[in-house]
């Protein structure tokens, strides 16, 4: 009879021994994949998002950052259109900093001119995805030719559309 009930006693600490075993090894298990997490994707400063790429002409890594634009543009389309009204957010891929601070100095003429550009389309040919890729590519267009004119060179590899409704 004794010996049945340290038989007894002996089964009753081997599960828990063995659940918190578990439970440490689920932790360190977490634990190690968000220190993991971490140390890999953590390469950005400042809430800017920042990729690495080409050179530039002394071997040394571009920095690219993405430019949000501070407001969206909010269009008014012509009577007649598919659509009254559209509002875009844009972000933009640039090489480096320093044309993120000409970015900032010349977006009054960068919106200006994108209103404009974006105000002359049909509003039915953006509803398509053909549309919306030519008008983003128009726009690069557009904010290439401001930073030429403004600064003697452009950095903005590419635009996108953070959001894009029209009604």
């Amino acid at each position: 009879m004794a010996e049945l009930k340290q038989e007894e006693g002996e089964e009753k600490k081997s599960p828990k021994k063995l659940i918190i075993i578990i439970v440490a090894v689920v932790l360190l298990l977490a634990m190690s994949g968000g220190a993991a997490y971490f140390f890999m994707a953590g390469d950005s400063a400042n809430g800017e998002k920042v990729e690495h790429g080409d050179e530039d002409e002394s071997g040394v890594p571009v920095e690219k950052l993405y430019f949000e634009m501070t407001k969206p543009i909010v269009i008014d389309f012509p009577k007649g259109s598919s659509a009254k009204h559209g509002r875009i957010t844009v972000s933009m891929l640039v090489e480096g900093a320093e044309t993120i601070d000409v970015l900032k100095k010349n977006e009054p003429m960068i919106r200006n001119n994108l209103l404009m550009l974006i105000s002359a389309q049909e509003s039915s040919m953006l509803n398509t995805r053909e549309g919306k890729d030519m008008l983003r590519k128009l726009m690069l267009d557009e904010v290439t030719a401001v930073l030429v004119k403004m600064a003697g060179k452009s950095k903005v590899n590419e635009i996108f559309f953070t959001s894009f409704v029209m009604q």
